[in-house]
């Protein structure tokens, strides 16, 4: 049996860690310790100002000008080449647009489209709901079948659906319980009976190193607002393999999607490549927000970031193990950080209520029906003392069982 951990030994973990002086990239309040990123990324410090100057200078002074002096325009494709450099991608197979939502219904209809004849879309039991929401409806849309199976059953649901394959479709890393696929593995089941695989990156761009081209993956959807940290709402992306940029088409034939924008014909034409992805004017308040806070990833090593992720889910979960014994917690999450993504998910069937009065002491995550604490680590700003504080607030809380407020117990709109 290990020894017990003292603070002080996480403290000189923080102060030999190679990623600490990332934590200075970013605005974090005063006694709050973040454990949310997985679902918003925390303020890049430099986001403010660059906004600001957005507003007041770009689009207060420059006004339509902007678009072409102040480089609004091509932004989309600047950002998508900044996120590509993340996921292990070309510049020209990743754009920033719309959100995870819409990317998505674009990929599995183009996925559909490139596999004529094939209609059985296959998803996972317990993804993220609306990745099944819309899976759902581009099968009605389509006249496609939507299969769900457990993940353990994955590999054997690709093969037993053979030539009747056409895609894929699931998150790299499960949203509840942090589970890692194998993204290799997977994509190439699917590759052996002809169909295609989409992931859905929300949980592991920006925290994991994802190989998307030496995967050989098909197609990809990811979240700016998590550990990309752009802001709440921000911009998504959509990442289509080169191999695969001529033949897709995306159901929604917008004008920035067009091969000629600004010509303004009226019969569409799409765009020869990663613009074809495109629809609408691009929300440039929102991607300039993105854009800087892609500068929070400068020099850094996403094989070290990885690293320092793992290290803190360990520590997390053997400090739980240690500390809340017999306070009814599960974990949730694998136990071993090699088949986990940046979080844990400890489970309680008070869960909520605990977290809210956690919450209410300084220490954030959320919780997620119907009994998942969910707790994120964000390596470029949590440190290692963050997890130690945050085991011994939980503790306190169950100890002093104060999370039986009635306060903490009543439901809020967003959990």
């Amino acid at each position: 049996m290990n020894p017990p951990l003292t603070r002080s030994q996480l403290a000189q973990l923080d102060h030999d860690d190679p990623l600490a002086p990332c934590r200075e990239r970013f605005l974090l309040p005063e006694g709050v310790i973040y454990l949310d990123g997985n679902s918003l990324g925390a303020l890049v410090k430099t986001v403010p100002a660059r906004v600001q100057q957005a507003v007041v200078q770009e689009w207060g002074q420059g006004l339509i000008r902007s678009w072409n002096d102040a480089g609004w325009y091509p932004a989309p494709q600047r950002i998508g080449a900044a996120i590509a450099a993340l996921i292990g991608a070309q510049a020209h197979e990743v754009v920033a647009c719309d959100s995870t939502s819409v990317n998505l219904f674009k990929v599995l209809i183009g996925a559909l489209q490139l596999r004529p004849g094939r209609r059985v879309i296959l998803g996972e039991l317990g993804n993220f709901p609306t990745d099944m929401y819309v899976a759902s409806g581009v099968a009605e849309l389509m006249g496609a079948e939507l299969r769900c199976v457990a993940p353990d059953e994955l590999e054997q649901a690709i093969a037993q659906a053979g030539d009747a394959l056409a895609v894929v479709t699931l998150t790299h890393v499960n949203y509840k319980t942090g589970r890692l696929y194998d993204m290799a593995g997977i994509t190439a089941a699917a590759h052996r009976v002809g169909g295609l695989v989409a992931w859905d990156l929300a949980h592991s761009a920006g925290t994991l190193p994802v190989q998307l081209n030496a995967c050989a993956v098909d197609l990809a959807v990811g979240c700016g607002y998590k550990y990309l940290n752009g802001g709440p709402g921000a911009p998504a992306f959509v990442y289509v393999a080169e191999q695969h940029l001529a033949q897709v088409r995306s159901p929604i034939a917008g004008w920035h999607g067009h091969a000629q924008p600004f010509a303004f014909t009226q019969g569409y034409e799409p765009h020869p490549g990663i613009d074809r992805m495109l629809v609408g004017t691009a929300p440039q308040l929102a991607m300039v927000a993105l854009e800087e806070a892609l500068s929070a990833f400068q020099g850094v090593e996403m094989a070290q970031l990885r690293r320092k992720g793992m290290a803190l889910g360990d520590l997390f979960i053997r400090l739980v193990d240690e500390q809340l014994a017999g306070h009814g917690f599960g974990v949730a999450s694998p136990r071993d950080a090699a088949q986990r993504g940046s979080q844990v998910a400890l489970t309680h069937e008070h869960g909520y209520a605990i977290m809210q009065a956690l919450i209410a002491r300084g220490v954030i995550g959320d919780f997620r029906a119907p009994d998942i604490l969910r707790f994120g680590f964000a390596g470029l700003y949590v440190r290692y003392v963050d997890i130690w504080d945050a085991v011994a607030t939980l503790k306190a809380v169950m100890d002093s069982a104060e999370w039986r407020q009635p306060a903490f117990m009543a439901r809020k709109a967003v959990t």
